[in-house]
């Protein structure tokens, strides 16, 4: 047999709440409190009260000092906790102040327990229905494990944002993100902790986004964020440094370190022409697919920026100090003239013998880049 809803009575008259609660008596199961005083303690530790019926003039604490601290408490589900006032003398000085204060229904002594049980049940029938429409309202907004928002709303938050832009005309920009090789991932790891890993990297792109942007699930190893007002341009700049960042990582899980990488689809509005949020997103899932295929550690932007730029001195420094030469190679060459100047001036001026070449290095890499042109 399910168990009955629980509600507390408070009334300093016991004829009153002996009359409550046979009425409620078979649909509730019953608290009963002399004074608000006494409530209020019951409230606080007892999780299981649903909602509240309370006499107006009590002593200790009246039902109008009550219903302040219900609804001024730090406790979430006092602060919503159905609550009826019962006076003997309903005005309209009383119903104002109750209202002030946050009351559920008022009614008067007189109205009998008939009423008070009939708009109780109201109440909770309307609290029930607003409570499961907040769950789905959550289940709608955010994963409940990983706590980031669902494709369907990053969907929503797009539309915001492209319904912003057509009237101001500002930018909007969306990145998709996926883990390249991440279905090798799932298998040799195992799914569960691969989801982990996704969750530490979503976590540091939260770091690292405005407050406005806003980060979800696209697919599995896959995440995507919705930045309004942000120029393609930009975007690509923050694409590349979180693909750069990636690269780098040093992850260790289960005591092996896990190269990753990650393949990145841009799209924006007004340059690319879509007709609604789904396109937008669908377009920079595309653009990320296409990323992946090309061999994955890339940035697809629709040619706004080419999708694989000269890496910086910086960024080939910390890739070797990671032992991951390979994406430096192909670099290398334009590597060496950037760094023949500092090469020069060390010799120079710190009067090392370098026992370099340098000169015919030079002529060397001049020659070499002549030929591919």
């Amino acid at each position: 047999m399910a168990e009955l809803p629980h509600i507390l009575i408070v009334d300093d008259s016991r004829v009153v709440r002996k009359s409550l609660i046979q009425h409620l008596q078979g649909q509730y199961e019953v608290r009963e409190e002399c004074d608000g005083e006494a409530a209020w303690q019951t409230l606080v530790v007892d999780h299981s009260i649903k909602a509240v019926i309370s006499d107006l003039q009590m002593p200790k604490l009246n039902g109008y000092e009550l219903l302040e601290r219900v609804r001024t408490s730090k406790l979430r589900r006092l602060q919503q906790l159905p609550f009826i006032l019962v006076s003997g003398e309903e005005t309209e000085e009383e119903r104002v102040r109750a209202k002030e204060l946050g009351v559920s229904d008022f009614v008067t002594k007189g109205a009998g327990s008939t009423e008070v049980l009939t708009r109780l049940n109201n109440l909770l029938v309307l609290t029930s229905a607003q409570e499961t429409r907040e769950a789905d309202r959550e289940r709608l907004v955010q994963d409940p494990v990983s706590g980031l928002f669902t494709r369907k709303y990053l969907e929503l938050q797009a539309a915001q944002a492209l319904s912003h832009s057509a009237r101001h005309g500002v930018d909007v920009s969306v990145m998709v993100l996926g883990f390249d090789g991440f279905a090798g991932l799932c298998e040799r790891l195992g799914e569960q902790v691969a989801d982990q890993i996704g969750n530490r990297f979503a976590k540091m792109l939260t770091g690292k986004m405005r407050q406005e942007d806003s980060l979800g699930h696209f697919g599995n190893g896959q995440f995507a964020i919705v930045s309004p007002g942000t120029a393609p341009a930009f975007c690509a700049t923050f694409a590349e440094r979180v693909r750069e960042a990636i690269e780098v990582a040093r992850l260790s899980v289960q005591g092996q370190t896990v190269a990753l990488t990650v393949s990145i689809g841009l799209a924006s509005v007004p340059n690319d022409q879509v007709d609604s949020a789904a396109s937008l997103l669908d377009l920079a899932g595309e653009r990320m697919q296409k990323a992946m295929q090309a061999g994955g550690n890339r940035t697809e932007s629709g040619g706004i920026l080419p999708a694989t730029r000269p890496i910086s001195l910086h960024h080939a420094v910390e890739l070797l100090a990671a032992n991951r030469p390979g994406p430096v190679i192909p670099h290398l060459p334009a590597l060496a003239e950037r760094i023949l100047p500092l090469l020069k001036l060390m010799g120079q001026e710190l009067e090392l013998d370098l026992a370099l070449p340098l000169a015919e290095i030079e002529y060397r890499l001049s020659e070499r880049k002549s030929e591919k042109n």
